[in-house]
């Protein structure tokens, strides 16, 4: 599972990304009056502001654990994530939306067309280099699985989200930059209120998938199911233990709680199985680094 500060850089790539971007777009859209330009510039706009509360979440995920949470504040970031879905639908998609059946009722004529069309070329090569440097963070927890199984399996919810960010920002450059073209090329600007529309749902869609993916999270996941069975692994290669009864995993944040239930193998006292089951706990945690909280029951039936 990729790290706290692997998710960062990938928050940060975005963050850089999408503020210049933003930039250009705002001018390209007041210079050309593009519907499409303002929706992009209100979707990069929106991005940045999402990148803030994600780089805010990460930082509160490193908050001590106290008496109201002794499980620690890991799970903040699944809040985080999920506002930023929230705010991705709400501010980027409904305004576009908006933006797109507005032009269509009132259709106005594109002004210096290849201003749009130059700043969309720029905010194409800006993406994609984010898209890139999300994609290597994304490559150090795919464990062999296609992007999609990721997506679906990740624990990373800020990974996820800037994932689903910078895939829509992409997608909505080139349904733009398409529209634009089309309007550029036909005279009729229901080709830009159409691009505009397009975006919105794209928004929207992408929006939905990546709430629901940390709503799983913010409600209680276990662990990456592939870390969970090299868990399972390790502890049926354990010498101490004789059978393994249950293994209980949850994710908070970059941290991870784990309890175990288990048979143990004889010892003759109570110090020796004590002795065991640290013995275990210990070279769990070296193993397994991500696990902060470990609870370890020994019993003699399931």
């Amino acid at each position: 599972m990729a790290g706290q500060a692997d998710s960062l850089k990938s928050i940060q790539f975005a963050l850089f990304a999408n503020s210049s971007i933003a930039v250009a777009k705002g001018v390209a859209a007041a210079v050309t009056g593009s519907g499409a330009m303002l929706a992009e510039t209100i979707h990069s706009v929106a991005d940045s502001g999402n990148q803030l509360l994600l780089m805010l979440g990460l930082r509160q995920t490193k908050k001590p654990p106290t008496d109201d949470h002794p499980l620690g504040f890991g799970k903040s970031i699944y809040f985080w994530s999920f506002l930023v879905a929230v705010i991705l639908f709400s501010v980027g998609g409904m305004f576009s939306l908006y933006e797109g059946v507005h032009k269509l009722q009132h259709p106005t004529p594109l002004s210096y067309p290849w201003v749009a069309i130059a700043v969309l070329g720029f905010a194409i090569v800006a993406e994609s280099i984010s898209l890139w440097g999300c994609l290597r963070e994304v490559h150090k927890e795919r464990y062999g699985r296609n992007i999609f199984q990721w997506f679906r399996h990740s624990r990373s919810s800020a990974l996820i989200v800037v994932f689903g960010e910078d895939v829509a920002a992409l997608l909505g450059l080139v349904f733009a930059l398409a529209a634009i073209f089309a309007t550029y090329l036909t005279g009729n600007p229901v080709w830009d209120a159409v691009g505009t529309i397009f975006i919105g749902i794209l928004l929207i869609v992408v929006a939905f998938f990546v709430a629901v993916e940390v709503k799983d999270l913010l409600i209680g996941q276990s662990v990456d199911p592939t870390e969970l069975e090299k868990m399972r692994q390790f502890l049926h290669r354990s010498p101490e233990i004789d059978r393994v009864y249950n293994l209980i995993t949850m994710q908070f944040g970059p941290d991870a709680m784990v309890a175990v239930k288990a048979r143990m193998i004889p010892t003759g006292s109570e110090i020796d199985l004590i002795a065991a089951i640290n013995k275990v706990e210990s070279a769990f945690r070296r193993e397994f680094t991500s696990v902060a909280w470990l609870f370890f029951e020994p019993d003699i039936t399931d």
